[in-house]
């Protein structure tokens, strides 16, 4: 048999499914629908492509997971996933984007044939790739099970990382401190943005030695000048300027874990708020990790970081913060925790957050950001080594 792309131990893997089932049997539930492509990754293993078509993993108490979904992609799925070909099943493609018939459909047909019809079956209602369509059909094929909203339930079992996973999340970090370096210094007036971004994916993608990138789950986001007052642009072909500051919002991916990684350039001389927004933000963070301690909560880090901004006299609102690890497009965070005020999550060791306390003021953006760890003892560890500042380019 050829060998499989599986990243894990079947140790790891027996551990996600066994914390997954835990949680299902404290929810009531007889099976579950994953669609969520992180979670079917975190899983099964699988990795692909695939998502833009109707997908998942069946979980249920007594048998291994069951990866359905498209049929060409169930030929990725036998070389990536860990379990057996039986566990792996593939609809027609003439399910694919018909008006005639939905592969909700086919999945059904596989839910009562598992003896399930009717059961207690949770979905992931609030997931991007589940459509209210999917739901419809699926629950119109299965009139006598309960569909109950699962979300983030497997999201929640992400949240402590495992040795392998940590070592995955160091690796992206090597890649992580050469793309934002890359970045830095190539940065300057008159090169065009998307040439600069093309230099960011090559460092992102040729990887660290042996250490081979993969695609991140967000694309580059470098806006420059007003543009850095939001917070999400990413570029165009217009030619850096002197005078302006540009964020650089990145992260290095290795076998789809990440380590996301801010810093700030300015080309020419900074003005004097934004040095002191500087001193600020970097005082805050040292801050925040200092109370990004086990047996601390979310919450404290987030009031660590507003208490040095309130004595600079500087106002910010929203999180600062989210779990991070093994993701797919459009977002590298888990969508569980938060670091915020009102968001109260007790930290436990393994745990790894981006903690990101940007600023975004009228005229300039300055993001300055870390993946860290919480450890046993001791402040959380940053994984990155990037100098923690904003960078002037004279």
């Amino acid at each position: 048999m050829t060998e499989k792309y599986v990243p894990f131990s079947a140790a790891e893997y027996a551990r996600r499914l066994s914390k997954t089932r835990a949680a299902m049997e404290r929810a009531g539930l007889d099976a579950m629908f994953v669609t969520d492509p992180s979670n079917q990754a975190w899983l099964t293993g699988y990795d692909g492509w695939s998502f833009y078509v109707h997908q998942g993993v069946i979980v249920t108490h007594d048998r291994d997971p069951i990866w359905w979904g498209r049929y060409m992609d169930s030929i990725g799925a036998l070389r990536t996933c860990w379990m057996a070909p039986a566990s792996v099943h593939g609809y027609a493609d003439n399910y694919v984007q018909s008006t005639v018939r939905h592969p909700m459909q086919d999945l059904a047909g596989h839910i009562r044939a598992l003896g399930l019809a009717t059961a207690r079956i949770g979905v992931e209602m609030e997931n991007y790739y589940y459509s209210a369509k999917a739901h419809a059909v699926l629950a119109g094929e299965l009139p006598d099970a309960t569909l109950a909203d699962a979300t983030a339930l497997v999201n929640w079992q992400r949240l402590i990382k495992s040795d392998e996973e940590i070592a995955f999340i160091r690796n992206a970090a090597k890649i992580s401190d050469k793309v934002v370096t890359t970045a830095i210094e190539r940065a300057e007036p008159g090169l065009r943005k998307n040439d600069l971004v093309a230099d960011i994916f090559h460092a992102a993608i040729s990887g660290v030695g042996d250490l081979w990138g993969d695609y991140p789950a967000i694309v580059p986001l470098t806006p420059s000048g007003i543009d850095a007052t939001a917070a999400h642009l990413t570029w165009n072909g217009a030619p850096m300027k002197a005078g302006e500051a540009t964020f650089f919002e990145l992260s290095g991916c290795y076998r789809r874990y990440h380590a996301p990684l801010c810093r700030t350039v300015f080309l020419g001389t900074p003005p004097q708020e934004m040095r002191e927004a500087e001193k600020a933000q970097i005082e805050g963070i040292a801050a925040g990790l200092d109370a990004a301690r086990a047996g601390n909560r979310t919450c404290d880090i987030a009031n660590a970081f507003m208490g040095v901004l309130k004595k600079y006299g500087i106002h910010r609102e929203g999180r600062m913060g989210y779990p991070i690890g093994l993701s797919y497009p459009p977002d590298w965070g888990e969508r569980t925790a938060s670091i915020r005020s009102e968001d109260e999550t007790v930290l436990e060791p393994g745990m790894v957050f981006h903690f990101m306390p940007a600023l975004w003021m009228e005229s300039w953006g300055l993001e300055t950001t870390e993946t860290i760890l919480i450890t046993e003892s001791g402040p959380a560890q940053p994984f990155c080594t990037v100098e923690r500042k904003l960078f002037v380019k004279g």
